[in-house]
C-alpha cells in the first residue's frame, strides 16, 4: 500500500483564518500619531480592545499608558499633552530624593531642573482640589485648562521656569495682542503668574519674573433696546417649526443628524422672554428644572427662582409677572408631553444631555440675531444669549420706578459694582430726563 504524504504550499488561500491573532492591545495600523513640540516618544493610537485614543510615553525605561477616554483626535491630543506633564512631575516627586535626572527628548541633555509643564500639571492639581471644594467653578478649571493647552504649554513645556523673563513675557504678550483683546491677554499672564509662583512656592525658581503692563480695556456686551427685543420674540415665534439652515455652521457646536433637533424649537422664544423678565443667567438656564419653581400669589404675582449656586450665589431671584405667563404656557404645553414633573428641565426636557442642548441653543439663537440682523451691537461688539440679561436689568433700570442698585443687584444675583461698570455702563442721561427733570413736592419737603 502506497502512502502519499502531502506536501503544502508555502501560501495557503485560508491561512488568514488560521493565523495568530493581533494582541487586541496593540496599536492598529496607520492611527499613531505624535504630538506636535513634545518628545516622538509622546504618541496616541487606537487600539482593538476599546474605542477610545491611547496615549503613551517612553520614560526612565519604560511606557507609561493610559485611556484619553475620547474618541475625538483633537480632545486626545489635549489629553496626551497633561498626560505628558502630569506624568513627568509625578515621576520627577518620586525620584528627585535619589537625585535622579530626567530625560524629556532625545535632543536634550539631562537635566536636574523641574519643567515649566510639569509644575504647570501640579498647579492644576492643587487647581482641580479647589474646584471639588467649590472655591472655583468647573467652567473656570476648564478654561484654565484651555489655555494652557492652546499656548503656553506648546511654548514653554520642556523649558525651566528661570527662562522665562520680562522679555520672553513681554515676545508672549505681543503675540497675542494681534489676535486677542487685552483682557485675554491679561488673563494669559495671570495664568502664567500662577504656575510661576507655584515654581516659587516649591523652590524651583528663585523669583518671579517682572510681569508686561497690560492696560485692560473691556466692551460690554450691553443689552437689547425695547424694539429689538421685541424684534426677537416675534421673529422666534415666526419660525418656530421651520428647518435652520445654519445647524452645520459651526465645529464647536453640533446637532445630530436627527430633523427634530434641526427644527427651530419652541423654547427659543420662551427662554428669550423668560430671561428678560427672570434676570437669571444663561448658564441657569440649562439646570432650571421645575422643582426650583416656586409660583407666589399675593398683592404681586411672580415666581421664586430658588436656583442651584452660581457665581457663588445662592438667593432666590424673583421674576417680573410677564414671566409667571410664559410660565404657565410652558407647563401647559409639556404637560401634554408628560414631562412637567419636578425632577423635568424646564427647557428642552426631552434632552438629558445639557451639553448638547448647549449646542442647540448656541446654533438656534446665533442663527435668529444674524437673521434679525442684531449679531453686533452699536459699538461693533458681537452679541451672545448674555444680552438678554443684559436687557433685563437695563430696562428695569430706566422703566423701574423708584429702583434701588443693591435691591436690583442682589435680586440679579451680582454686585452694585458690576451693575455700574458692566450693566449700567450704557445708559445715558437723556434716558432718564423725566427723573433727572422731577422735582419734589412741597408737601414730601415739608
Amino acid at each position: 500500500m502506497r502512502i502519499e504524504i502531502f506536501q503544502p504550499a508555502s501560501f495557503s488561500a485560508n491561512d488568514s483564518l488560521f493565523a495568530p491573532t493581533r494582541n487586541r492591545t496593540n496599536p492598529l495600523p496607520n492611527t499613531t500619531h505624535h504630538i506636535a513640540n513634545y518628545p516622538n516618544k509622546l504618541v496616541i493610537y487606537k487600539i482593538q480592545a476599546s474605542r477610545f485614543w491611547q496615549v503613551r510615553c517612553w520614560f526612565d525605561g519604560r511606557y507609561f499608558k493610559k485611556s484619553t477616554k475620547t474618541q475625538s483626535l483633537s480632545q486626545a491630543k489635549k489629553a496626551a499633552r497633561f498626560f505628558y506633564e502630569e506624568t513627568l512631575a509625578l515621576r520627577y516627586i518620586s525620584r528627585n530624593d535619589n537625585q535622579t535626572k530626567l530625560q524629556l527628548h532625545s535632543n536634550v541633555q539631562n537635566i536636574t531642573f523641574l519643567p515649566f509643564g510639569a509644575i504647570a500639571a501640579q498647579m492644576l492639581t492643587n487647581e482641580e482640589a479647589r474646584c471639588s471644594r467649590g472655591e472655583i467653578s468647573h467652567k473656570g478649571l476648564k478654561t484654565l485648562k484651555n489655555r494652557l493647552d492652546k499656548f503656553i504649554l506648546p511654548r514653554w513645556s520642556t523649558k525651566s521656569p528661570k527662562e522665562i523673563t520680562y522679555q520672553t513675557l513681554l515676545e508672549f504678550s505681543q503675540y497675542l495682542s494681534t489676535s486677542y483683546k487685552t483682557t485675554t491677554v491679561s488673563q494669559y499672564l495671570i495664568l502664567i503668574k500662577k504656575v510661576l509662583s507655584h515654581a516659587l512656592a516649591n523652590g524651583h525658581l528663585d523669583k518671579l519674573p517682572e510681569f508686561p503692563k497690560i492696560k485692560v480695556t473691556s466692551t460690554p456686551r450691553g443689552g437689547f433696546t425695547p424694539s429689538e427685543y421685541w424684534r426677537l420674540l416675534k421673529t422666534a415665534r415666526r419660525v418656530e417649526g421651520k428647518e435652520n439652515p445654519n445647524t452645520n455652521a459651526s465645529s464647536s457646536y453640533y446637532i445630530r443628524i436627527n430633523h427634530v433637533d434641526r427644527v427651530f424649537p419652541k423654547d427659543v422664544a420662551w427662554i428669550i422672554g423668560f430671561m428678560v423678565n427672570s434676570f437669571i443667567r444663561p448658564s441657569d438656564i440649562f439646570n432650571l428644572k421645575h422643582k426650583h419653581i416656586e409660583i407666589v400669589k399675593s398683592h404681586n404675582v411672580y415666581l421664586r427662582l430658588t436656583l442651584p449656586e452660581s457665581k457663588k450665589h445662592d438667593k432666590p431671584i424673583v421674576t417680573l409677572f410677564p414671566a409667571v405667563r410664559i410660565y404657565f404656557q410652558i407647563v401647559k404645553y409639556q404637560s401634554q408631553q408628560g414631562l412637567s414633573q419636578p425632577d423635568d428641565f424646564l427647557f428642552f426636557p426631552q434632552l438629558r444631555n445639557r451639553e448638547y442642548v448647549r449646542s442647540i441653543l448656541w446654533i438656534h439663537f446665533n442663527w435668529l440675531l444674524n437673521h434679525t440682523g442684531l449679531k453686533k451691537g452699536p459699538h461693533g461688539q458681537s452679541r451672545s444669549m448674555y444680552c438678554l440679561r443684559h436687557s433685563a436689568i437695563t430696562f428695569r433700570l430706566l422703566y423701574g420706578q423708584g429702583i434701588d442698585l443693591l435691591t436690583l443687584a442682589r435680586n440679579s444675583r451680582t454686585s452694585v459694582e458690576m451693575i455700574n461698570k458692566y450693566y449700567a455702563s450704557a445708559l445715558t442721561g437723556e434716558q432718564n430726563i423725566a427723573l433727572l427733570q422731577s422735582r419734589r413736592s412741597k408737601k414730601s419737603t415739608s
